[in-house]
């Protein structure tokens, strides 16, 4: 079963934090905001996280001293720094701290994940994200034979980029895979060809799994896909 990662968000301002918690919550995390530095080190010094998003300007504690206090419970936990800020003496001062990367507002939100995905995988964090098997109905996915077998029958080997394709949405099954964010983690570039190309591997991964009724791959409108896995619907 695939460990579910555990993120302190620390952001004062209301809107943005609340927009960043639902999001990163859609993607599969479990996410805890606090919205001021004292909070902040309270709830970790409760709690259980894999990585800590700090924002820098904060009421009470800022950012730096959030992540001081932070560094000095838990030496190796990963830390973004998140702030309105560009000054390359603030830059500095979080790396000083022991940052594992910052960024500047305002940011597209596919960029943090991105981020946070790169660190967690520098950290060891996502390890168990390595799953190289799983079960589909009726079907069985091997990700490193790439092979996808129905039942007893024969299994069917599949292209790298079916693979791949497939171990994203099994990743996220039962919730929306973006399609901007498939397109970079497969072919590293969002563009008209190799979204095309993507819609192509969508049809055949269809095809490929059309020998049970309660899997099926969803076209989200403006959004990109939804492999459900049992009984749900949209």
């Amino acid at each position: 079963m695939e460990k579910i990662v555990s993120i302190l968000l620390a952001e004062d301002d209301v809107n943005l934090g609340s927009l960043l918690k639902q999001y990163l919550d859609a993607k599969g995390y479990n996410t805890d905001l606090f919205n001021d530095g004292e909070k902040a080190t309270a709830g970790f010094r409760s709690g259980n996280y894999d990585i800590c998003i700090l924002d820098i300007m904060m009421p009470k504690k800022d950012g730096f001293a959030v992540a001081t206090e932070i560094r000095e419970i838990n030496t190796s936990i990963p830390i973004i720094f998140l702030t309105a800020k560009n000054l390359k003496e603030d830059v500095l001062t979080g790396f000083k701290i022991g940052a594992d990367d910052y960024i500047t507002k305002p940011f597209n939100m596919e960029e943090l994940l991105l981020r946070i995905e790169a660190v967690l995988r520098r950290s060891g964090a996502m390890e168990s994200e390595s799953v190289s098997s799983y079960k589909l109905g009726k079907y069985s996915f091997d990700c490193n034979k790439q092979q996808l077998q129905f039942e007893n029958q024969e299994p069917e080997k599949l292209t790298t980029k079916e693979t791949e394709l497939l171990r994203l949405l099994c990743v996220n099954s039962n919730k929306v895979l973006e399609r901007n964010y498939a397109l970079k983690q497969i072919w590293d570039d969002d563009n008209y060809f190799n979204a095309r190309s993507m819609d192509v591997y969508i049809t055949k991964l269809r095809k490929k799994l059309n020998n049970d009724p309660t899997i099926e791959i969803l076209n989200i409108h403006g959004k990109g896909y939804k492999l459900i896995v049992g009984e749900e619907t949209v």
